[in-house]
């Protein structure tokens, strides 16, 4: 498409919004996430020779590969913040560019912005059940092959507090932690010698797995002889790791016999196989677990596995362009537009975000997107304009935020957004409505092109 762009049209001026369509999880709201990431690509992205080598061996025409030997991205993005909640059917990012830097860039941008914002909204989902515990990221191994490594990311965004990712960890700035595995306890034979071996090695922050053989009778009371050894040696072991059988029960027993020992400091760290629904059991049924860590189902999103979010020409050339389709919610929005959010007088976010006009300085009233039936006045409600520039001409327009900043950014909005959006059943829905000028434009554009 970018060569036929060159070709036809070079000078073309596009708009494109990208939003996703239903949020993930059947829940009320996502967590958007990766927007760093892009935006540090687009400062630096550019075609190697090896690139350009390799294209003309696709066939693209030499004339093109010229262009892109030079080729820098010069657009301007408009965005929500990174952490920020949103909703579906509403733009979340906004790219104005010429029409080749713009396509060029879509699949890098829906790539790293739908994993990342899908990872962060499970994570945030995890973070809501597991309340104020430790939660770590330790899903690397049975992630997507590299997407651990952005999941690692995303996770802190929403709501982790660590990772067992140790190069996410050094580029991220994300605090890192491990223990050991069954193989270790396994090559020794004798599974208090390699407890001992390890405490010695490694005092600090020291965590023992106790199920290789049984939790109870051999593996916690091993930990125990060896934290009493730790103790002597003026150390303290940080904690044990429950990694299979019935958590809770393990757990509660498992925190009466260390207290029982005057071991009351030693933490209950639990892994396998869970997520939102198995954490907010084991609280429900007052599991004692101090330190959650989570791995499959956080990194590969189950049981969603992908946000369904897109990238839409809504304005070329000055000029609105729309999708239509059969399927209404498919029907895309037109013009290059601004979105309002709208708050309480104890600056709550109320239940609604108004898409409008970027000519629109305020919204007085919006329309539902398909049914006429609905509508909402919206006088008398404080606002906030979410779409703000974040890039100018291909050059980020503010300081970086490190993932830290941005996660708790994303707390102090989710703390704004009223309980029944955020519950894990039938949450409410979150409106998403059109201005009556854009809705006007659009429903205009949708008569002309139809058949």
């Amino acid at each position: 498409m970018a060569q036929v762009y060159f070709k036809t049209k070079p000078d073309g001026r596009a708009v494109f919004d990208y939003y996703y369509r239903s949020n993930p999880f059947n829940g009320g709201y996502a967590i958007f996430a990766g927007l760093e990431d892009v935006l540090d690509i687009l400062e630096t992205l550019e075609f190697s020779a090896s690139d350009l080598v390799f294209l003309e061996q696709q066939g693209f025409e030499k004339e093109f590969l010229e262009y892109l030997r030079d080729f820098r991205f010069n657009g301007n993005i408009r965005s929500s913040k990174e952490g920020d909640v949103v909703f579906p059917n509403r733009p979340i990012l906004q790219v104005e560019a010429n029409i080749i830097e713009a396509q060029i860039i879509e699949t890098m941008l829906l790539n790293l912005l739908n994993f990342q914002t899908l990872i962060a909204t499970k994570a945030n989902r995890v973070r809501r059940s597991a309340k104020e515990a430790t939660l770590l990221d330790m899903g690397l191994r049975r992630a997507h092959a590299t997407g651990g490594y952005y999941a690692s990311r995303a996770a802190v965004i929403g709501g982790f507090d660590g990772t067992s990712n140790v190069k996410a960890g050094e580029d991220f700035n994300i605090p890192v932690s491990g223990t050991m595995a069954h193989s270790f306890i396994q090559s020794y034979g004798d599974e208090l010698q390699a407890f001992r071996d390890f405490a010695k090695v490694r005092p600090k922050n020291c965590v023992l797995l106790i199920d290789t053989y049984n939790t109870l009778r051999s593996g916690l009371q091993n930990a125990i002889i060896v934290a009493k050894e730790m103790e002597n040696a003026g150390e303290q072991l940080m904690g044990v790791r429950l990694d299979s059988g019935d958590l809770a029960y393990l757990a509660k027993q498992t925190r009466k016999i260390l207290d029982d020992a005057n071991l009351g400091y030693v933490k209950i760290v639990a892994s396998n196989q869970l997520d939102e629904f198995v954490i907010k059991s084991l609280k429900d049924q007052g599991a004692p677990i101090d330190i959650f860590g989570v791995g499959t189902n956080l990194v590969t999103g189950k049981p969603d596995a992908a946000l369904g979010g897109v990238y839409k020409l809504s304005e070329f050339n000055g000029d609105p362009r729309i999708k239509l389709s059969e399927n209404i919610i498919k029907v895309s929005l037109p013009y290059k537009k601004q979105v309002y959010r709208m708050l309480d007088k104890q600056g709550m976010f109320y239940g609604a975000d108004a898409v409008a006009m970027f000519t629109e300085d305020a919204v007085e009233h919006m329309e539902h997107p398909f049914d006429a039936t609905k509508s909402m006045s919206l006088r008398g409600f404080d606002y906030e304009a979410l779409l703000q520039d974040v890039m100018t001409s291909g050059k980020k327009v503010s300081p970086p935020r490190t993932v830290t900043e941005i996660a708790e950014y994303s707390k102090s909005r989710l703390e704004k957004l009223p309980e029944e959006y955020k519950r894990f059943q039938n949450p409410h829905i979150y409106k998403i409505g059109l201005s009556s000028q854009l809705k006007q434009e659009r429903d205009k554009l949708v008569l002309k092109h139809k058949f």
